[in-house]
């Protein structure tokens, strides 16, 4: 029997996103600035969202857009993973959100977009944000990902042994796999993408149950490590 697959809802990985973010762009009265200095602080610490109050004066509130890319850290094809655009209407000046020493920013919140790479696009309410939470691998996964691929390559190669023979119809298939690398680590699972001669296709493999703190993430790696000898041990089995 397969178990359902675990993932992130659309507001967990905007939080994730935010939670990671070392830089955004910030577009307010026309004009698009770069701040670099977040340095993997949540900016959600920093802003205060509002939900849009009745009768308000748009006009005096001018719109601010704040976008995040999420991009992966190892050198797989097409990179950007998903993008994050938090929309709504300053309530305090803007030179605030771009000085490192302010406390808060006050937002009244107008939506958020998150674009996956496959072109799906979600609408985040301000309620859903703030009963999420981030992931706790979210600060984490990049040095995790690239110490996996640097230093345990044979390790990403090993966890192919777990991915699902591909079905005959699906297109593409019996595309030789020319490279496989870390795309994506979560609280659920492990991501790789397979690179083929005609494109790329992503798959995921599901941690035996799902992390609640990022301590618990060396035990749950080794246990699909574990995992796949086992099963690179039968396939090796005369018969």
């Amino acid at each position: 029997m397969h178990l359902p697959l675990l993932l992130p809802t659309d507001a967990e990985r905007v939080r994730s996103i935010l939670a990671a973010a070392h830089s955004m762009t910030v577009v307010t009265d026309g004009q698009r600035t770069e701040i670099r200095h977040l340095d993997g602080t949540d900016p959600l610490g920093r802003l205060h969202l509002h939900p849009a109050g009745p009768g308000a004066r748009a006009e005096h509130r001018p719109e601010i857009r704040m976008e995040f890319t999420d991009i992966a850290p190892t050198p797989v094809r097409d990179r950007v993973r998903a993008r994050v655009t938090l929309v709504g209407r300053l309530l305090t000046p803007y030179a605030e959100l771009a000085d490192e020493g302010s406390d808060a920013t006050c937002v009244e919140f107008g939506r958020a977009v998150l674009e996956t790479a496959d072109g799906v696009r979600s609408y985040v309410g301000l309620d859903e944000l703030d009963a999420a939470c981030p992931d706790p691998l979210a600060p984490y996964e990049a040095g995790m990902l690239t110490h996996l691929l640097d230093d345990h390559a044979e390790l990403v190669t090993l966890l192919l042994r777990l991915v699902p023979p591909q079905p005959a119809a699906h297109p593409g298939a019996g595309s030789a796999v020319l490279r496989a690398l870390p795309l994506a680590m979560d609280r659920y699972g492990i991501t790789l993408r397979l690179e083929e001669r005609r494109g790329h296709r992503d798959v995921r493999i599901p941690f035996p149950s799902p992390l609640d703190d990022v301590e618990q993430s060396g035990a749950q790696i080794q246990a699909l490590f574990s995992a796949a000898r086992r099963r690179s041990h039968r396939n090796t089995l005369p018969a």
